[in-house]
């Protein structure tokens, strides 16, 4: 066993941005160093399943709230309101109930024929090129065109949304120039979505605002701080995720042409599909906890106020989780993966994550006898955050 600190073969000083497979970095880890002390940043990192799980199953010592750090921004005082995500119960107990009353999985399978047409729309513009960019075309505005026409926002103001989602998530997988002045984007968000959210409080409909404008628990309703919040959450998680999740789901299925064919002959494969990529490849391979007391975890003991780096997307490679774990398995079954996180912050929106892979794929597949990933791929952050895959295809 190393000392907290020293060097592995040298991985254990792998960079946070490295963006090449950690998968065997992961396994040196969940073997020599499953609890490690990084020095360099004062945080300390977690990689076996086992530990990852029971760390997000205890919010009383591993809490997600930084709401104080992120109220230093005055434009984001409406974001820390509403961003459930960045609380611990009994606040995130309230909004995540009031939220769910709106956003049920029954309601994104009503909004399935929506996101086909949209899908199949973006797929038109491209239709009969025999090269094409993946995530201009499709995995980028798809997820925000979808949550445009669920929240009611007219069709004119998407590329607001791109922008807005641009400053919230400091992302941008066009590659494009940043907004000049981040807090001046927020301020417009601020007060767009305040103005949607008293014309739906004068005249509810049918959209997702109006749902959460009337969404009651307990004689308990949201306020106009905490709708513009969660909207903005929205934004995050319902953009960048689902944008991640087509991406290397493409990329998984180029890897692994066998898997890709056995689910080209069997269409009622592509749910296990996504589901194995959100355990083999999945875009956020990492959260961030801070402990309120002191923790022990494979017998290392965690102080008090100490930032903690949870890698699941170590725990999802982890052999005491899953059987033969290197392997890509469309046809996996228990597959307990943390894709979409554990315990009371597991994500609202995965079957909205779901439902959007899934149309988007099967679409591609249906329509495109021949998807092959081109040379360049290019990443930011890590290895499954992707800024480009070029595409190489035959067209039904």
């Amino acid at each position: 066993m190393t000392q907290p600190g020293e060097t592995t073969g040298g991985a254990v000083n792998r960079s946070l941005v490295d963006t090449s497979d950690p998968a065997p970095w992961f396994a040196l880890m969940r073997e020599q160093e499953p609890v490690w002390r990084d020095d360099q940043f004062g945080m300390w990192h977690v990689f076996r399943h086992a530990d990852i799980e029971a760390a997000l199953s205890d919010t009383a010592t591993f809490s997600s709230d930084q709401r104080a750090a992120m109220a230093a921004l005055p434009e984001f005082q409406p974001f820390t309101k509403g961003n459930f995500m960045v609380m611990d119960p009994p606040d995130h107990r309230r909004l995540r109930g009031l939220v769910s009353t709106a956003f049920g999985r029954r309601a994104m399978e009503r909004l399935e024929p929506q996101v086909t047409t949209i899908v199949d729309d973006l797929l038109d513009e491209v239709k009969g090129a025999d090269e094409f960019e993946l995530i201009t075309a499709l995995a980028h505005p798809m997820p925000v065109y979808v949550l445009a026409d669920l929240l009611g926002l007219p069709r004119a103001d998407r590329p607001l949304l791109f922008t807005w989602a641009k400053v919230l998530t400091g992302v941008d997988v066009t590659a494009g120039s940043a907004p000049q002045d981040p807090a001046a984007s927020l301020r417009e968000m601020n007060e767009y979505l305040l103005d949607v959210i008293a014309r739906r409080r004068r005249a509810p409909g049918a959209d997702l605002v109006s749902r959460l404008v009337l969404a009651e628990v307990d004689d308990d309703r949201l306020a106009d701080d905490e709708l513009v919040g969660i909207v903005s959450l929205l934004l995050i998680a319902g953009h960048l995720m689902a944008t991640m999740l087509v991406a290397n789901t493409v990329l998984c299925l180029d890897e692994h042409p066998g898997e890709a064919a056995r689910v080209r002959a069997d269409p009622e494969a592509l749910p296990g599909a996504i589901e194995e990529v959100l355990r083999f490849r999945n875009s956020a391979d990492r959260l961030v906890r801070t402990t309120t007391r002191e923790a022990e975890l494979s017998g290392r003991v965690i102080p008090a106020g100490a930032r903690v780096l949870l890698w699941t997307g170590s725990a999802n490679r982890d052999p005491s989780a899953f059987a033969d774990p290197g392997r890509f398995d469309v046809t996996r079954t228990h597959n307990r993966h943390l894709g979409f996180g554990h315990g009371v912050h597991f994500c609202l929106g995965a079957p909205l994550g779901r439902l959007e892979a899934r149309v988007a794929i099967g679409r591609m597949l249906a329509r495109m006898p021949s998807i092959e990933v081109l040379p360049s791929v290019e990443f930011f952050g890590s290895y499954s955050l992707i800024r480009k895959v070029p595409l190489r295809v035959r067209w039904v």
